[in-house]
């Protein structure tokens, strides 16, 4: 199989090129992965316009990680969890809460409900079980946030099967292994 490299600035187009400035701007680094989906400047700027678009939404920062880390831990995704983990503590979450989190045993019944039905929905392709949703409408969320919850779901997914096709090397503190 060919070997997909990390593409430099100038290996990819001038659309491509000014996003990554901006992400060199906003997060001080153009992180391997999204340097990789740059090979598309479509590909990119779709991403990270939901991805954007998806955090103003119904879940806090912390909801939105540990929705990543269920997700990424359903699909094995190395970088998305090293990312992810580093992201969720800084935004409040602690070592152990995130590794709560990836084994789907979360204490608070909000984050537990939300936790639950983004790991059924990676693990069983969109498909959960009818008690998982109930349990997510039981938490006090609706149905504005179970369409974002897809859409966190389908975000995390893009990024975790881009690693799986291309292994682009992790740029982040490597996740504790469960």
């Amino acid at each position: 199989m060919k070997k997909i490299a990390v593409p430099t600035a100038e290996q990819v187009s001038a659309e491509s090129q000014a996003i990554f400035e901006q992400l060199q701007k906003r997060l001080g680094k153009v992180p391997n992965l999204y340097a990789t989906v740059g090979y598309s400047a479509n590909a990119l700027k779709g991403f990270l316009e939901f991805d954007a678009t998806l955090s103003k939404g119904a879940f806090n920062a912390k909801e939105r990680e540990s929705i990543a880390l269920a997700v990424s831990e359903v699909n094995r995704c190395e970088y998305c969890l090293a990312a992810h983990t580093m992201l969720a503590i800084k935004n409040g979450l602690t070592t152990d809460d995130t590794l709560a989190v990836r084994r789907g045993q979360v204490a608070d019944a909000r984050l537990n409900a939300i936790v639950q039905l983004a790991k059924s929905i990676a693990e069983t392709k969109g498909k959960p079980g009818e008690g998982l949703v109930d349990n997510f409408f039981n938490a006090g969320l609706d149905e504005a946030a179970l369409m974002e919850l897809i859409g966190l779901v389908t975000v995390r997914i893009f990024t975790n099967y881009v690693f799986a096709i291309t292994n682009v090397p992790v740029d982040f503190p490597a996740a504790q292994v469960l």
